[in-house]
Parts: structure tokens; C-alpha cells; sequence
């Protein structure tokens, strides 16, 4: 089967409609996917690009952004790589008011069994349950 690379702008596309064309062309897509047709696969710098997109260029809130990028993450066919820590950073982000890869960052922390972060950036790190922020 067929594996293939999904970048940004497909999501982005799919996601506002802002270009109705494209929109329904990555439709189509997505139902090939879902189909068992072909295998779709992204990043996690793909969905960190479409959480700053989505935030910054099209001024979704933190809410809005949450459900999108969820809905990515249960789309039928397309494999996120580190699904499970965009999940975690995800909620994070919207709940927690922390920044997207900082949230990501406290999620992978976690997952490697490590509590304590050297930032100089300590407000959003202790937002994040279990995680310490010291400056050197």
C-alpha cells in the first residue's frame, strides 16, 4: 500500500476551508485514507506548525485549535508521529494556557521519567503538573 506525506497546508486547507477547491480536494483524500486505499502520515513539527498557524494567523482560540488538532490526531488513516505526547501537549496548551512546544516539551519530560527543566522561560513550565523549572 501506498504511504504518503501530509504537509501543513493540506491540514490547513482542510481544516478553514478558506480555499473551498483545495478544501474538498484534501477531502477526497482523506476518504482514501479512511478507505484503507492509502496511508497518510505526518509529523509532530507538522502539527506544531498548524497549532502556531491556526493561533496566530487565523486567531482561533486555544479551545478552538484543541478541537482541530484533536481531530487530526483521530483521523481514520493518517498516522501522527508521537501521537500520544501531541495529545498530552494539546490539552495542555488549551487547559493549562502553556505554550504549544513547551507543553509538548513537559509531555516528552514526563514520558522520559524527568521532573526538573534548566529554562529561563519558567511561567509555562509550572503550569505543567510534576515539572520543576529552574534557571542555571
Amino acid at each position: 500500500m501506498n504511504r504518503y506525506f501530509v504537509d501543513t497546508n493540506i491540514f490547513l486547507r482542510f481544516l478553514t476551508n478558506d480555499l473551498p477547491a483545495q478544501a474538498d480536494a484534501v477531502t477526497r483524500l482523506l476518504k482514501r485514507a479512511a478507505e484503507g486505499k492509502i496511508i497518510l502520515q505526518t509529523s509532530a513539527l507538522v502539527i506544531a506548525e498548524i497549532v502556531w498557524t491556526l493561533e496566530s494567523y487565523y486567531a482561533l482560540s486555544r479551545a478552538e485549535v484543541k478541537a482541530k488538532i484533536l481531530a487530526i490526531l483521530n483521523t481514520p488513516g493518517l498516522k501522527v508521529e508521537n501521537a500520544h505526547l501531541i495529545g498530552c501537549a494539546i490539552v495542555l496548551y488549551a487547559e493549562k494556557n502553556i505554550d504549544f512546544i513547551d507543553a509538548y516539551n513537559a509531555c516528552w519530560m514526563k514520558e522520559q521519567e524527568l521532573s526538573h527543566v534548566y529554562t529561563f522561560d519558567t511561567k509555562h513550565f509550572s503550569r505543567a503538573e510534576g515539572i520543576v523549572p529552574q534557571v542555571p
